[in-house]
């Protein structure tokens, strides 16, 4: 049975850090990426990484602040998220993909339960 476990959420200052962790389980995925939802706003992709390796992709309003990476003997999918904003704030879904580079919700298939992300002004 496939999951996806995320944490490392919290509550953080504008201009703060958090690293976001998930760790799955049950087999392996071509691609993994983050997914955010704010109240009242619809899901959006963050950023994405192959398995296997390769390119990286992020959202435009997350470009140059978040990284997103692997570690692939502990089969968890990072994500490190600085200089955060208020507007970052979120719950923070990892979620895994057969389509390699996905960007697109509908391209993924499993889904963790979510971390809160919250930043303060």
């Amino acid at each position: 049975q496939v999951q996806l476990v995320e944490s490392g959420g919290g509550l953080v200052q504008a201009g703060g850090s958090l690293r976001l962790s998930c760790a799955a389980s049950g087999r392996t995925f071509g691609s993994y990426g983050w997914f955010r939802q704010a109240p009242g706003k619809e899901r959006e992709f963050v950023a994405t990484i192959n398995w296997s390796g390769g390119p990286t992709y992020y959202a435009d309003s997350v470009k140059g602040r978040f990284t997103i990476s692997r570690e692939n003997a502990k089969n968890t999918v990072y994500l490190q998220m600085n200089s955060l904003k208020p507007e970052d704030t979120a719950v923070y879904y990892c979620a895994a993909s057969g389509v390699l580079t996905a960007t697109r919700g509908r391209d993924y298939t499993y889904w963790g339960q979510g971390t809160q992300v919250t930043v303060s002004s």
